[in-house]
């Protein structure tokens, strides 16, 4: 971001007052009606030194005099009604600066040599200082662009509101680093951002994704509402081949749809956890002594304890209870509810030894570079997505412990582990105060990130979720949201949270976001990219544009299949 000695064109006003905590005040130019501003645009402020980069978050109208106010012109005083704007009556525009960077003034060379990028705000701009709309360079400058690092670092995720045209990228490189989550009412589109920001990692490789399909929205095709109708999006599968692989837990759905899943997926009773069981509870109806009863049944009989339970009859509980300890009412409790796990075509009594582990497959594919989706198919029910997710992803959590150990014992590059995102939709199900700190995803959010795994949660109620875990997460994409505590918690963490309140409430119900955390150098308030065959086709541009990873080994073979996967994107695009 530069500051040009010519004005800028788009001058919106000066600045008249305001502080370094609460914000500026610009007065608007008599010129320019209050129409044209929208509040989550951004302005630059053209200091003596230094250029602000700002967000308008608020739009005022005033008078100097309370008269005008009493005693307003009459709808037919036009010659009064001109006479008075902007100067008896006028409008001032609220700023909260969120970066400062040296301009190209004579007077700021010193901090140019000192502090030549972008830094946060320590300073106020002085009075009168000219107030104009930020353009293309300045958001380029400050959100990054596609075109830098080879292309495999910024992604396009929108363009600012009030800007059309104008593209403003999310790092993704930070989105790799750390937990984040997609925020909004039902409605507002929280599967498409989602696979926005899918897309984006997978094209750039910056992450491996493991994602629970709860409703079959991102493997295959999904109904998407628009002004022209309904129509249909390309699942990641379509737009990347065998870069993704689906693990469904009901193949009889995808066959019957002329499709064919990669892995059929059954789950074992002896890989099942207490602590699997226990996020369970309000699900199950589960009383808190029958949940310690798994325990104490676990302690006992280790991971054949459910398949000891469901094939106990009645008359032997109480021996069962005696054996270990527990009350044979409470292991009566817990086998009807456990009963259920029957009821699941995938659920298996059976030891698990000897058969196909899709835990081992899962990491075979993430070993290629291979995201991977677990498609729920009709058992979408929140029983099934629940425990599958939980064991799934404590299996995988202990599994990438172990590797990064390897890795920090052998520090061999062939031992590094990619760097994985895992994608639950639901996420205060599984992070509420109550059990955050028992499932696995509870551990990822808070500690998981120096083992190279992380989450991107996907939930319309954020007041549910913990707030420990909250202020963990790196990156929030939040849209539209209606009840207080929501939006409060959304903001949990964030400075200048009571501005971005302002912001957050004034968002449409479709295709507005505001960006804010890790990957972004500050909030910014988007139009989202639409999810379509241009999109595609951009995907299909910027997968064709990026070199091949050089084979480990020096086999010249292709290990994360990406000809593969680029012969499947050209035959699907033509």
């Amino acid at each position: 971001m530069s500051s040009k000695l010519n004005p800028r064109a788009d001058h919106l006003g000066v600045v008249v007052r305001g502080s370094l905590t609460k914000g500026i005040e610009v007065k608007l130019d008599e010129a320019r009606s209050s129409e044209d501003i929208t509040a989550g645009t951004f302005a630059v402020v053209e200091g003596e030194r230094f250029d602000f980069f700002a967000m308008i978050t608020d739009v005022t109208i005033d008078a100097s005099n309370e008269n005008i106010l009493l005693y307003p012109p009459g709808p037919d005083d036009t010659l009064l009604r001109q006479a008075l704007r902007g100067v008896a009556a006028y409008t001032t525009i609220s700023l909260k600066p969120m970066l400062m960077a040296p301009n190209d003034k004579p007077e700021a060379l010193q901090e140019r040599e000192a502090r030549p990028t972008a830094q946060s705000v320590k300073t106020a701009p002085a009075h009168f200082a000219p107030v104009a709309r930020a353009n293309e360079e300045d958001i380029s400058s400050i959100f990054g662009a596609e075109a830098r690092d080879g292309g495999d670092r910024y992604f396009e995720i929108g363009e600012p509101l009030g800007m059309p045209g104008i593209p403003v990228c999310i790092d993704l490189a930070r989105i790799a680093e750390r937990s984040n989550a997609v925020f909004g009412k039902t409605g507002t589109g929280k599967t498409f951002l989602t696979r926005l920001l899918l897309c984006g990692t997978i094209a750039t490789r910056r992450a491996v994704n493991l994602i629970f399909d709860m409703h079959s929205e991102y493997a295959f095709g999904a109904h998407r509402e628009g002004e022209g109708g309904a129509s249909w999006g390309k699942g990641l599968k379509e737009l990347f081949g065998t870069r993704v692989s689906v693990f469904a837990l009901d193949p009889k759905a995808l066959r019957a749809q002329g499709r064919t899943p990669d892995c059929t997926v059954f789950l074992y009773a002896d890989q099942i956890t207490p602590q699997d069981i226990l996020p369970l509870r309000d699900t199950l109806n589960l009383t808190a002594t029958a949940a310690e009863s798994s325990h104490l049944l676990y302690g006992k009989h280790g991971k054949n304890w459910i398949t000891r339970l469901l094939a106990t009859p009645l008359s032997e509980m109480e021996e069962l209870a005696k054996d270990c300890g527990a009350h044979s009412s409470s292991l009566e409790a817990l086998q009807r509810r456990l009963s259920r796990l029957k009821e699941l075509d995938f659920f298996r009594l059976e030891p698990s030894y000897g058969n196909v582990d899709a835990l081992d497959r899962l990491l075979e594919e993430i070993g290629r570079g291979n995201s991977v989706i677990f498609d729920f198919g009709k058992h979408g029910s929140l029983l099934a997505y629940m425990l599958v997710a939980n064991v799934i992803t404590r299996r995988v959590r202990d599994r990438y412990e172990q590797m990064m150990d390897q890795f920090t014992l052998t520090k061999n590059a062939e031992d590094e582990p990619r760097r994985l995102l895992i994608t639950i939709e639901e996420a205060h199900k599984f992070l509420s105060p109550a059990f955050a700190g028992e499932t696995p995803f509870g551990k990822i959010a808070r500690e998981m990130r120096k083992y190279y795994v992380s989450l991107l949660i996907v939930d319309q109620r954020p007041s549910a979720i913990d707030e420990e875990v909250l202020s963990q997460i790196g990156t929030k994409i939040v849209a539209q949201l209606n009840d207080d505590k929501d939006i409060a918690a959304a903001l949990v963490g964030t400075r200048d949270a009571s501005a971005l309140r302002t912001v957050l409430a004034s968002l449409d119900s479709k295709q507005q976001a505001l960006i804010l955390g890790h990957a972004v150098p500050m909030p910014v308030v988007v139009r989202t990219r639409t999810y379509d065959e241009t999109f595609f086709q951009a995907m299909r541009a910027r997968r064709s544009g990026l070199p091949p990873t050089p084979p480990s080994g020096g086999d010249g073979q292709d290990p994360d299949g990406f000809d593969r996967a680029q012969k499947d994107i050209d035959d699907l695009f033509g």
